[in-house]
């Protein structure tokens, strides 16, 4: 069973961080300073539109290839809330029609959080870098 728990986060683990990276080559493909007018227009400031892209972008490589998931997984959770709570939750669960809702990043979330308080998943490089030693 262990096993089988352990294939599952690794599935998880590359799934958020393909997901994390694909969203962050968007930003810088799409414009980041579009991505930093956004946040100014709602009140945040624009450079944090470069932090969140290189979380997203840098996390979603690091997590894909099992380096950091626990602190990236975590990094990962609170620019999903900041979005959830800022953008999202005024269209709702599953949007609007004209914006998608928070379905999306409530699930995204979730796999963060699993993310950052389980054990180290397997083909992670972190089991290869950060080896310990059992008594």
């Amino acid at each position: 069973m262990a096993r089988k728990n352990e294939v599952v986060t690794t599935i998880l683990r590359v799934f958020l961080g393909a997901t994390f990276l694909i969203h962050g080559v968007a930003k810088f493909q799409g414009g980041i300073e579009n991505t930093a007018g956004f946040f100014e227009s709602l009140g945040i400031p624009g450079f944090t539109a470069y932090v969140v892209a290189l979380i997203e972008l840098i996390g979603g490589i690091a997590v894909i290839l099992g380096i950091g998931t626990r602190i990236i997984s975590i990094l990962f959770a609170i620019v999903l809330t900041v979005a959830i709570v800022k953008v999202k939750i005024a269209v709702g669960f599953l949007g609007n029609g004209q914006m998608a809702g928070y379905e999306l990043d409530l699930a995204l979330m979730a796999i963060s959080i699993y993310l950052a308080a389980a054990n180290k998943s397997v083909l992670a490089l972190d089991n290869v870098l950060f080896r310990s030693e059992k008594a």
